[in-house]
């Protein structure tokens, strides 16, 4: 019976010891569990997610082996983050969606919230706003549920950014006045800090720049004052965009070089965390001076002006607009360039730069769009008055000397418009234009207008369309065309006492879609093996002395590559020096019925306007710069019109209250309310006054507005006199104008 009672005594104590030893690697566990939770949020802090990462995931099994399922949901939660930061966002969701899972199982709502304004932040980055912004909403109102007002700071700056992206500034504006009184009770500079940010960004929507101004640079203050590197890096940039706005482009670029130089500073201390084997993805934000506001100052020019000191102005003026714009374009491509050859040898990525990258763009776009339409006006300028000195009988020893500013000047104008395309193109903004139309004519046609061309080169063209290929097709023929040009135009300039051969035919058929291969081949210069797989690039034509020699802006092939895609096809290259070059492209066609082409008949535009009764006709100039008014008074004049001029919208608007015009020639951007504006009051009282839109604008950007506002046709600056001239006629002669809205 003792011997019973003594076994049974010492299994009993075995059990309370097994259970004392299992109690304390339980809280051993628990311990190494929130070691590892804290060692994770260190990584974060510094950079090195890939080691936060680590941790996390050793934290989440010891909470699955000591069944910690409050622990498991935040450790998912947290995971989530991460991974969102190094750009796994699927992982991110599936790592999200478990959190929540476990965590409304364990009735944890306070990290419940958290998960929600985390998935919202997801939504947010591939801009589904509204999405995000109903996680944002769930994640706020579990968040006052649980009295989590501390954290409603961060959802509400979140909110504001949705609202934001969906231009509902005013929803945005009273999420972000939440934040910030709630940043302020709670001591959250961070927060603080990106909330005023993002309402300067809100004001200057809403055009109160002023109060923008303020509140980004209260934002940027606390920023400095707690080293907050992201938050003085958005404040840079945002500055940057509200003194562009206000044509302030000296400060704009004076932030924007700040912005640049503190980016790079940010991620060279990323770099350095990681671990090694691990690369990142580094999106750079265009660097480049952006000195945007070049302005003749001319206050006045008289018609008898001294011919040499005209010439020289306009020359001067000229070659800095050259210089500083091609300056400006070879650093951007140089730029982008490097930032292609780093994104090739990059294999992970480390951070996640889409918006910023997006911002990056559009930054540029706008960039561009501005610089180019203030180069258009001074070039106005230039042109119209070089082309008003050569009908003014010049002396013989000056006319070389006007043509060559003339040549310029259109030289500038084809290398704008380049500059235009290629940034649309970039941009995502080129859109296909369908229609049915004849292939094999189309080929003809271009081969007819470039004939001159090759015949000044002594040069023969010749055309083999595939005997059997249909030759009506479907598709985007002027797209079509310009690639035909691009092509054909650089061969001819580079052939001289050649051939060229414009060759098209099948290379595969599904159905009605032909898979169809042009070829361009010349049998002249040629192109060395080194400079071949370049071709394709910004600014690339061989060499200098060939770009001396040839001209050229060095971008045309880069505008075919760039539409041949967007057709989606392909073009390659093959050449051997001094036997000349081919170049193939292939694209798909959808094959149509049948059309005739009726042939084009070259009509020249003879001066009609001497048959016209011009005595009673009046034409109002609305336009802000002084030398424009005197070359569009002056082009008028000549054409036997007289005109009035005013020089801003609202004179405009009254002028037409008190006199009867034939025609209004509208300026856009003017002082006070801008011609859009003054067109739009002008139709609620005239609905059948002609008002052409006399304007450097990018056109394919601003149709609609133009349509929009009322007026009837565009004449772009600088523009052709024939062309200026047609379209006078054509209302002065009671023919119905041929909106180019339409």
């Amino acid at each position: 019976m003792k011997y019973y009672t003594f076994l049974l005594l010492v299994c009993f104590s075995s059990l309370i010891f097994a259970q004392q030893d299992s109690v304390e690697d339980t809280d051993m566990l628990a311990v190494r569990l929130n070691e590892h939770i804290s060692q994770s949020k260190l990584d974060s802090g510094r950079g090195d997610y890939y080691n936060a990462l680590d941790n996390l995931n050793k934290a989440k099994e010891i909470a699955e082996k000591i069944k910690d399922k409050k622990s498991e949901g935040i450790i998912h939660t947290k995971i989530a983050r991460v991974q969102y930061i190094i750009g796994k966002t699927d992982k991110a969701n599936i790592s999200l969606n478990t959190a929540m899972q476990i965590q409304r199982e364990n009735d944890d709502y306070t990290n419940l919230a958290v998960s929600f304004n985390i998935k919202g932040v997801i939504h947010n980055t591939k801009e589904e706003y509204e999405n995000a912004l109903e996680y944002y909403k769930s994640a706020k109102n579990l968040s006052e549920q649980e009295g989590l007002e501390e954290y409603i700071s961060e959802v509400t700056l979140n909110q504001a950014k949705a609202y934001i992206g969906l231009q509902q500034f005013e929803e945005a504006k009273s999420a972000l006045e939440k934040t910030i009184i709630i940043t302020k009770k709670y001591d959250q500079h961070r927060r603080l800090s990106s909330a005023l940010i993002e309402s300067g960004k809100v004001s200057s929507a809403l055009n109160n720049n002023d109060l923008a101004l303020s509140q980004v640079k209260d934002g940027l203050s606390i920023a400095k004052a707690h080293k907050i590197d992201e938050n003085i890096n958005e404040a840079y940039l945002t500055l940057s965009d509200i003194h562009e706005k206000r044509g302030d482009y000296k400060s704009s670029l004076n932030y924007v070089n700040q912005h640049i130089k503190l980016s790079d500073s940010i991620l060279n201390v990323k770099r350095k965390n990681l671990k090694p084997g691990v690369s990142a993805l580094y999106i750079n934000k265009y660097k480049d001076d952006q000195n945007a506001q070049l302005q003749l100052q001319i206050d006045e020019v008289k018609a008898d002006s001294n011919f040499t000191r005209i010439t020289t102005i306009l020359s001067i003026a000229l070659i800095t607009i050259l210089s500083l714009l091609t300056l400006s374009l070879y650093k951007n491509n140089n730029i982008r360039l490097k930032t292609n050859n780093m994104l090739h040898k990059k294999n992970d990525e480390l951070i996640v730069a889409k918006e910023k990258a997006e911002l990056a763009s559009k930054t540029k776009a706008n960039f561009l769009s501005t610089v180019t339409h203030e180069l258009r006006t001074p070039l106005y300028a230039v042109t119209g008055l070089t082309n008003m000195l050569l009908d003014e009988k010049p002396k013989e020893h000056q006319i070389p000397h006007l043509k060559s500013l003339k040549f310029s000047g259109d030289y500038l104008l084809t290398f704008i418009n380049d500059i235009l395309q290629i940034n649309k193109i970039e941009a995502n903004k080129v859109e296909l234009d369908p229609e049915v139309f004849n292939l094999k004519s189309k080929i003809e046609n271009v081969i007819s207008a470039l004939s001159n061309s090759a015949k000044d080169n002594g040069t023969k063209l010749h055309i083999d369309y595939e005997a059997g290929l249909p030759e009506s097709y479907n598709g985007d023929q002027l797209k079509i065309s310009q690639i035909l040009i691009n092509l054909l135009g650089n061969a001819i300039k580079f052939t001289k006492d050649g051939d060229i051969w414009v060759r098209a035919y099948k290379i595969d058929q599904k159905d009605k879609t032909y898979s169809l291969r042009f070829e361009i081949e010349d049998n002249g210069i040629g192109i060395t093996k080194e400079k071949q797989d370049h071709m394709f690039e910004s600014f690339s034509q061989g060499s200098v002395q060939i770009n001396r020699k040839y001209g050229g802006t060095g971008l045309g092939l880069s505008i075919v590559k760039g539409l041949i895609q967007i057709l989606k096809g392909k073009i390659y290259l093959k050449s051997e020096l001094g036997k000349g070059t081919t170049f193939f492209f292939e694209i798909p066609l959808e094959k149509a019925e049948e059309v005739t082409t009726p042939k084009v008949v070259e009509v020249k535009q003879s001066n009609k306007m001497g048959d016209l009764d011009l005595s009673e006709v009046k034409i109002l100039v609305v336009e802000d710069n002084k030398i424009n008014q005197m070359i569009t008074k002056k082009i008028l004049n000549k054409m036997g019109l007289n005109c009035d001029v005013v020089d801003n919208g609202e004179a405009a608007v009254e002028q037409v209250k008190s006199t009867n015009y034939n025609i209004v020639l509208m300026d856009i951007h003017m002082p006070g309310i801008s011609g859009l504006e003054a067109t739009k009051i002008i139709r609620t009282f005239d609905k059948d006054l002609t008002i052409f839109a006399l304007t450097a604008v990018t056109l394919e950007d601003k149709m609609h507005e133009f349509g929009e506002a009322g007026f009837n046709d565009i004449i772009s600056k600088p523009f052709k006199q024939e062309d200026f001239e047609s379209k006078l006629y054509d209302v002065l002669s009671g023919k119905e104008v041929v909106s180019s809205f339409f």
